[in-house]
């Protein structure tokens, strides 16, 4: 059993009715990285649980258990940045759910967590939410061990050239010829050089690595389904979509 006082910095990425009058609730932590806590009575009208697990909003929190269900005991909360945007609100819940569908529970990651405080904190200050959501993809697939840089072939260790064509794998990076695993062709260098500047000024550098990060976020999935997809296809069409 753990002791009360762990002071664990966290955000909710997703909550649903438990029992009759409690929450599960999935939360991303800075030491214990993402786990499942239950709620207990969270659910009913007088509780102020409710109103305070929600996404995007600093916590800090207490738990106890052995199991893979903690129990809450205390929560916590913190001043934060808020994403009052329609268009930054579906950013943070397409990020929240990458997380929840993808990173292992209870594996510690303190810059996927940095990087997720970021993201939220420059969400909710910009509509131009794409190079947001491009580096924080980027930053989750590095979490999981599929990071690349944008300048180098991992198949000859090459740098990349700014007039040469390359391909992409998400088992390897960008590399210089096609095989077996790569799954997008044709990529101009001077893009890829531009990208690794994080310069995402033209539309298309955009399209670039917006289809580089799709196929990688769709190789993590397995095929799993992300319902937030759906959101900015409704916002704004295809052009907006993650």
């Amino acid at each position: 059993m753990r002791g009360p006082e762990l002071q664990e910095p966290a955000y909710v990425l997703h909550r649903r009715p438990w029992r009759e009058t409690s929450l599960m609730v999935d939360v991303f932590t800075l030491n214990h990285g993402r786990m499942t806590v239950i709620a207990k009575g969270a659910n009913s009208a007088k509780s102020p649980l409710k109103a305070q697990l929600q996404p995007f909003q600093p916590l800090v929190m207490d738990w106890v258990g052995r199991g893979d269900l903690k129990t809450l005991t205390q929560v916590d909360v913190r001043s934060g940045p808020a994403l009052t945007r329609t268009i930054s609100l579906y950013s943070g819940l397409y990020l929240n759910e990458l997380l929840q569908r993808v990173l292992p529970a209870s594996d510690p990651h303190p810059t996927l967590f940095a990087a997720y405080i970021d993201a939220i904190g420059q969400l909710s200050g910009t509509t131009d939410v794409e190079p947001v959501l491009r580096h924080f993809e980027l930053a989750f697939a590095y979490a999981l061990g599929y990071g690349f840089a944008w300048d180098v072939t991992t198949d000859t260790r090459q740098p990349v050239e700014a007039s040469q064509q390359y391909c992409y794998d998400p088992e390897q990076g960008i590399v210089s010829g096609v095989s077996p695993g790569v799954r997008l062709q044709s990529l101009p260098g001077e893009v890829l050089l531009a990208l690794a500047r994080e310069d995402f000024q033209s539309d298309t550098c955009r399209r670039v690595s917006k289809r580089v990060m799709r196929v990688l976020t769709d190789y993590l999935l397995q095929g799993r389904p992300l319902n937030s997809r759906s959101l900015f296809t409704h916002l704004r069409g295809e052009s907006h979509e993650s």
